[in-house]
Formats: structure tokens, C-alpha cells, sequence
């Protein structure tokens, strides 16, 4: 992991020519509730076995709920052999402290927990 950045510097860089690529770490019902637009769902336990979906990406910005397991998800991409090359991020404060817009897709639906056994 190269460091931590500010959600606003994400929101500013995602308006660039080139903007990074967003890595959600949430769950696939917490994504489809409300993600940053443009960000892709990675959820971190996949994670190791598709990160090199993200071979040759040049900046990498990881983003979880509060900003603590963003933190890991960086290292661990970082770690790889196809984004060693790459800046990777995770985002200070995680979504909680996002300002800028968000997208929720209209498939997605309340995430009531596990289904009852019986």
C-alpha cells in the first residue's frame, strides 16, 4: 500500500481523463444499496482470488465501510505481482466519510441478514 487519501482527492481525481479504479470491498447487497459511481465490487474475502482483475491498473483506490479494512485490501493488491507497479489507496475514512455522489442500483434489496434455516 503507497498510502491513504482523502475522499475529496478521490472525487477530484475520479473527474480526471484517467481516474483511478475504485475497488468496493463490501458485500455485493451493501454495494448495490449505495456505491461511489464508477467503482467496482470486489468483496474482500474474492479479493485474493480476483485481484489480477486488476493487473495494469496505474492507480488503485480501496474503500470499505469506515477505512479499516480498506487498509488491508491495499496491501493485499499491493502484494500482487500485476499491481506492484501501481499506486495503491485506501480511502481515509471509508464510505462513512464520502461526501461526493453516490449510485444505487435498482436491483438491490434491503440486506436483511441470513435466511432462516427452517
Amino acid at each position: 500500500m503507497d498510502d491513504e487519501i482523502d475522499p475529496s482527492e478521490v472525487e477530484s481525481l475520479l473527474a480526471d481523463a484517467d481516474p483511478p479504479r475504485v475497488v468496493d470491498i463490501r458485500s455485493p447487497a451493501a454495494f448495490a444499496r449505495e456505491h461511489i459511481p464508477g467503482s467496482e465490487n470486489v468483496p474482500f474475502a474474492e479479493l485474493p482470488n480476483r485481484v489480477e482483475s486488476l493487473s495494469g491498473a496505474d492507480r488503485i483506490v480501496t474503500v470499505c465501510p469506515h477505512g479499516q479494512a480498506s487498509v488491508q485490501a491495499a496491501r493485499l493488491i499491493k502484494s500482487f505481482e500485476g499491481t506492484a507497479d501501481a499506486r495503491v489507496e485506501s480511502m481515509r475514512g471509508g464510505l462513512e466519510a464520502w461526501d461526493g455522489p453516490v449510485e444505487t442500483e435498482a436491483t438491490a434489496e434491503p440486506d436483511e441478514g441470513p435466511e432462516a434455516p427452517f
